[in-house]
């Protein structure tokens, strides 16, 4: 029995797996750990896993988790899971491994995540062996919810978009442009308040002008990372909220650019159980 962990930047999702099949689903907070300590993890996960795993006998965690690149970083996690689940198997990768493996299993391609941030790599059917820096939602992270948030609100207060939609999006967020500016420049997080817009951009999405300036940041994703690896004989694979809910779009603009996509997928949880036990049994 085994329990895999999906982590991007707002939740984990925790799944308990037996031969395949799912025992129980956990959700727990983002557990970045750029963000948060070991203290803070293991604290949280006493409260919502631990007495949820107690009766189990779990033998693997793989923990996928954003900002979980780097091994000091890794060790955060490891241990606050190791303060609460008894296991000898523990280890701890990147989000983005997780839909390499979940999207790929062990077939080479290229995997992208677009969700709040936004990721991509070439995977050679085992390993990451390229990956394009993403740089955050200031600097890069083109096409994320965060990213689109941005540019959305930046249109929509500076009147930019069809007239009416101003109007309309400051009634459904309730907000003024004044504590808008406040979300985003003094409160913490404002990558997520960014990406929280995105349902009013979807519900938005056959107005013209909301509809290119979606098409225009995925453009801008697919042509700074993708195109930057051989699309031309790998199909390329997509998981997050945004490459799911915005994929009509998305799907045109690989049309567009004569990229050959994959799968699109809302999780990369589905593929990655089907990894671990089917894909990693067999090796």
């Amino acid at each position: 029995m085994i329990l895999l962990a999906d982590g991007g930047s707002t939740k984990v999702d925790w799944c308990l797996v037996d031969r395949g099949k799912l025992i129980k689903q956990v959700y727990s907070k983002g557990a970045n750990p750029f963000f948060r300590t070991r203290e803070d993890i293991s604290a949280e996960l006493s409260q919502v896993l631990a007495s949820q795993m107690k009766d189990y006998q779990i033998d693997a965690v793989h923990f996928f988790g954003a900002g979980c690149a780097f091994p000091e970083k890794n060790e955060i996690v490891r241990a606050a899971i190791a303060d609460n689940i008894s296991v000898e198997t523990i280890t701890v990768g990147s989000d983005l491994l997780a839909a390499a493996k979940g999207l790929c299993m062990d077939q080479p391609g290229i995997a992208c995540i677009i969700g709040t941030g936004s990721n991509s790599c070439y995977y050679d059917g085992e390993n990451i062996v390229e990956n394009v820096s993403p740089l955050g939602y200031i600097l890069g992270d083109e096409g994320s919810g965060a990213v689109l948030g941005r540019l959305f609100v930046g249109a929509c207060l500076k009147n930019q978009l069809t007239q009416g939609i101003k109007e309309r999006f400051l009634e459904y967020t309730n907000l003024t442009p004044s504590m808008i500016l406040d979300k985003v420049y003094r409160e913490p997080m404002p990558n997520r308040f960014l990406a929280s817009l995105s349902p009013f951009i979807n519900q938005n999405i056959k107005d013209e002008s909301v509809y290119n300036l979606v098409y225009n940041a995925l453009k801008d994703f697919i042509v700074k990372n993708v195109m930057q690896y051989d699309y031309r004989n790998n199909k390329v694979h997509f998981t997050g909220s945004i490459a799911y809910y915005y994929k009509d779009v998305l799907n045109t603009v690989a049309s567009d650019l004569v990229i050959k996509i994959g799968s699109i997928a809302q999780s990369p949880m589905e593929g990655l159980i089907k990894y671990y036990s089917e894909v990693k049994m067999a090796i």
